[in-house]
């Protein structure tokens, strides 16, 4: 049979509140009181009853994490470390998939019943816009990169500036002098690889050089197949470049298969640096260099908010910035 919180509690030594809080994720309970609970949680396989717990609270249990393209590496390792932190809370999340399409996104955040089922939502926009997202009635939001930034809402992101301003200095002192842009923001609005070409831009002034645009190639997606065609009409070129900088590591991975096809050593010939570090990367030939994301923080950064939204704990909006750090592999340094 299902052990009850109180018979959790009597095993204890503490009351039946304190296991509820500790099953609930709330902050209120002393480290060590908190351990014991856990300790006596974990022997006896306690399992909360969310049936139970909804008809009390009139909460679903569920929260809902909606990304762009669920099969990318990187959303889907994210997803991974979401999901083992809403655990940790007692939540079970459900995943969705927009494509980017605005339609799709209003869709989820906005789509009355459906929308009603989750007590909260992650959300990673693309098309979506502040003025949409403050049209929604349901539970509280947190937004993940860079697509809206001060919205008055919680956020995480990373400087993705500083962030490729680092990976460009980084291929600069190595001696790369004609450094490709691959991903390369077009006319339209997108926050994160606009802000990377930022960094990309602001390390070449730093070192007195310009980026010609013959070195900046915009991509319709974020795909290999994106980074190989790009790589193809950039190695074309009259004086190909030196050296990669890729909005992610898909394209990096893309551009690294046409430089193996085409002859090329990397890094000798050309260097290559991508974002993300995606698994695929560290097990590449050569292995990626890449700017890494805490990915864990940003997953754990977000449930936090998220729980504490629920629980009505703060009320102003905050942004958070995560940590990154450049993981400098062989496709940079052999």
């Amino acid at each position: 049979m299902a052990v009850t919180l109180r018979e959790v509690a009597k095993l204890a030594g503490v009351s039946v509140r304190t296991v509820s809080n500790v099953v609930n994720g709330f902050h209120h309970v002393a480290p060590q009181t908190r351990a014991r609970v856990q300790e006596v949680l974990d022997r006896v396989g306690y399992q909360p009853n969310l049936m139970a717990r909804t008809l009390r609270s009139g909460r679903s249990g569920m929260i809902a994490l909606v990304v762009p393209e669920i099969d990318v590496p990187y959303f889907a390792e994210l997803t991974r470390s979401i999901i083992g932190q809403a655990e940790a809370y007692g939540y079970t999340v459900v995943v969705d998939q927009t494509d980017g399409d605005a339609a799709r996104e209003r869709e989820v955040v906005l789509g009355g019943a459906r929308a009603a089922l989750f007590d909260g939502l992650i959300l990673s926009p693309v098309s979506i816009t502040v003025d949409d997202l403050r049209q929604r009635s349901g539970g509280p939001v947190v937004l993940l990169g860079e697509q809206i930034v001060d919205g008055g809402f919680d956020h995480i992101m990373i400087d993705n500036v500083a962030a490729a301003y680092e990976a460009t200095t980084h291929l600069l002192g190595l001696g790369r002098r004609r450094i490709a842009a691959i991903g390369y923001p077009s006319g339209e609005w997108d926050g994160t690889t606009t802000m990377r070409a930022q960094g990309y831009l602001r390390a070449l002034a730093e070192w007195d050089l310009e980026a010609p645009e013959d070195l900046l190639v915009s991509t319709r997606y974020l795909h290999r197949a994106d980074g190989a065609a790009a790589a193809r009409q950039l190695l074309a070129l009259p004086e190909p470049p030196d050296a990669l900088l890729c909005c992610n590591d898909l394209l990096a991975l893309g551009a690294l298969k046409v430089a193996h096809e085409q002859g090329l050593a990397v890094p000798e010939d050309l260097a290559i640096v991508g974002f993300d570090d995606i698994e695929d990367g560290r097990y590449s030939h050569p292995s990626l260099t890449t700017i890494s994301p805490d990915k864990a923080q940003i997953a754990a950064l977000a449930v936090e908010r998220l729980m504490r939204r629920l629980r009505g704990e703060d009320a102003e909006p905050t942004e958070f910035v995560a940590n990154y750090q450049l993981a400098v592999r062989a496709s940079t340094v052999g």
